[in-house]
């Protein structure tokens, strides 16, 4: 064990590292990156991995990958990879009521790294037609079918059953395979769902995923799905079958990678976390709350090809007010078309960074918001009398007020990844927009994962757990700082918060007022040893008014104080916009200047 070499076959790109022991223990040596090759002219996605580690070979000048196949690397260097490419596991998700069991399958099959083409239920408002030609044209990877607790009705899932044959439809590899099947409903229906699918379809029975409307069982469908994922979508794609014989071990769904290390930080540091993934199409947000992964898809909003839809469902206004300068409606339509038109392009100039930084902030907002509303508590055990009286729509219907899992005040590190966030220009860049976004509350970490590296290391950490968290903290996450944020109801400029101490070598007693954004110097190997003290008002996370005393790291962007939230009804202005880009550092006052007077 010396040497390991990761790949993470995406979409367009297949991105390689090699990490290797440098004195006592193991670091990123270098990276590389090729085009993906799973399809046309080439249809072999091995000839895209070995180009990508060709290539790193010449970085690192060496020979590091192998002549002979089914190995892709050089003898003594152990091989892993992750995987999206062809557009990753999609599944056609049917549940029997869309907040019960359609939820609990949607959570397993994006845990397992899916991207979910459809949800249907029998809440579902399409005429049955839609549905039919819904499920007839989705051509999906295989289809998670639950419905009904155990010993509930067993009609559900023979309807379902019904519509899927009726439908007919085919999986997106494999022209002469049956489409495979997972049933995880009510026990009860096993037998009728068999006698259904099982001739026309490659049919796989789990335990109930939703076995009681107060408890979940996951686990055995999202296993499924993993091992479906390998037998079935990698040996049909292009070249998989080749790369599965190389690699070391099996191959993961590239969310699942993520999904992976974020767990074992999560419990090594004993933390809640919360990620989000900005790309071109789509956002990922990611959470480990209570060592529980969760993991939502927020579909047509990126920053290239889907910015248009961002725009559309964040509304102009709420896009201009993170904005320093003045500018007409239509004038910022014209630059999102422009970017839909031509969406592999860079900001090239102060305004378009800054518009394109205050999408982001969007963007990232309302994918947040949709990964609150989806990941729910389970509703309470309630007692056989209660449920007795109760029909059973009556007891459906209480589950749909469920509270969500995220709760801000519990995250104690926020990790942002995408090219917005981890290529923007100053990191402080970056800190401000996850600030923005995400509803910061108490004490909280910020990090930027420098250049996605955590499917690879999610990989590696399946067997070598130890090895990918040093290399994931030493060498992917950028440390942005510790942010202190405070919400209330002060008058602005009133008093908000009290710190005494000391940040760095330095002896601190200020104040800070609510409404004021402050930046403190604190590099990522020097702590701030500060005791709090909120106005009465005030909550930073003990409670209102409850003080606090911490010890934290600083990064990047310093230690933050952030008490815009602690003010009632104050209208952001353009003055106050611009007041915390600059004092952040994100941009200066002559960059704004120059923006303002169209240069």
């Amino acid at each position: 064990m010396s040497s390991f070499l990761i790949t993470d076959v995406g979409s367009t790109t297949t991105k390689a590292i090699l990490i290797e022991k440098k004195g006592d223990g193991y670091r990123l040596v270098s990276r590389a990156e090729s085009p993906t090759t799973v399809e046309e002219p080439f249809e072999d996605v091995t000839i895209g991995v070995k180009s990508a580690i060709a290539k790193l070979g010449k970085i690192i000048d060496r020979d590091i990958k192998s002549n002979s196949d089914p190995k892709v690397t050089a003898e003594g260097i152990e091989y892993y990879t992750s995987s999206s490419a062809g557009g990753g596991l999609q599944v056609l998700v049917i549940g029997l009521y869309s907040k019960v069991t359609g939820a609990s399958a949607s959570r397993a099959a994006l845990g397992a790294g899916a991207i979910l083409l459809d949800v249907i239920s029998a809440d579902d408002e399409r005429p049955i037609y839609e549905i039919i030609e819904s499920v007839r044209n989705s051509r999906p990877d295989m289809i998670l079918l639950t419905g009904g607790i155990d010993g509930g009705s067993v009609e559900f899932a023979l309807e379902f059953a019904d519509i899927i044959n009726a439908s007919n439809p085919k999986p997106r590899f494999g022209k002469d395979i049956k489409l495979p099947v997972i049933f995880a409903g009510n026990k009860d229906a096993t037998d009728l769902v068999k006698d259904t699918l099982a001739d026309d379809f490659d049919l796989h029975i789990v335990p109930n995923l939703r076995p009681t409307l107060s408890t979940e069982n996951l686990a055995p469908a999202r296993d499924e799905i993993h091992e479906l994922f390998l037998s079935h979508v990698m040996q049909q794609a292009p070249g998989y079958s080749k790369l599965s014989a190389a690699t070391s071990a099996k191959i993961l769904p590239t969310p699942k990678a993520v999904g992976a290390i974020m767990t074992i930080l999560a419990e090594r540091q004993n933390l809640n976390i919360l990620g989000m993934d900005i790309g071109g199409a789509t956002t990922d947000v990611f959470s480990v709350l209570n060592n529980e992964f969760y993991r939502t898809v927020s579909a047509n909003m990126g920053m290239s090809y889907s910015i248009g839809n961002v725009l559309e469902n964040a509304g102009i206004s709420n896009v201009k007010r993170w904005l320093p300068f003045v500018i007409s409606d239509e004038e910022l339509s014209d630059m999102i078309a422009t970017k839909m038109l031509y969406p592999t392009t860079l900001p090239v100039s102060l305004k378009e960074l800054m518009v394109e930084q205050a999408v982001a902030r969007e963007a990232l907002r309302i994918s947040i918001n949709h990964h609150e509303q989806l990941i729910t508590a389970l509703p309470e055990e309630q007692s056989v009398m209660d449920n007795f009286f109760k029909s059973q729509e009556a007891r459906i219907a209480s589950t749909k007020e469920d509270k969500s899992l995220l709760n801000m005040n519990s995250v104690g590190l926020v990790i942002g990844s995408g090219g917005v966030l981890s290529h923007a220009p100053r990191r402080v860049q970056a800190a401000l927009m996850i600030m923005d976004s995400s509803e910061l509350k108490g004490v909280t970490n910020l990090a930027v994962d420098s250049i996605f590296m955590m499917p690879h290391l999610g990989v590696l950490s399946q067997h070598y757990p130890d090895i990918a968290l040093n290399v994931l903290i030493k060498d992917c996450f950028i440390p942005l700082g510790t942010v202190v944020t405070g919400y209330g109801e002060s008058e602005k400029h009133e008093m908000a918060l009290q710190i005494s101490g000391t940040i760095g070598s330095k002896k601190v007693k200020d104040t800070i007022n609510a409404g004021e954004l402050k930046f403190y110097e604190l590099g990522e190997n020097e702590l701030a040893k500060l005791n709090l003290v909120p106005a009465k008002s005030i909550d930073i996370g003990e409670g209102t008014g409850k003080s606090k005393s911490i010890n934290v790291a600083g990064g990047k962007a310093g230690f933050i104080v952030d008490m815009r939230k602690a003010v009632v009804n104050h209208e952001v202005t353009i003055s106050d916009i611009s007041k915390w880009l600059i004092d952040s550092g994100s941009f200066t006052q002559q960059e704004i200047e120059l923006v303002r007077r169209g240069n």
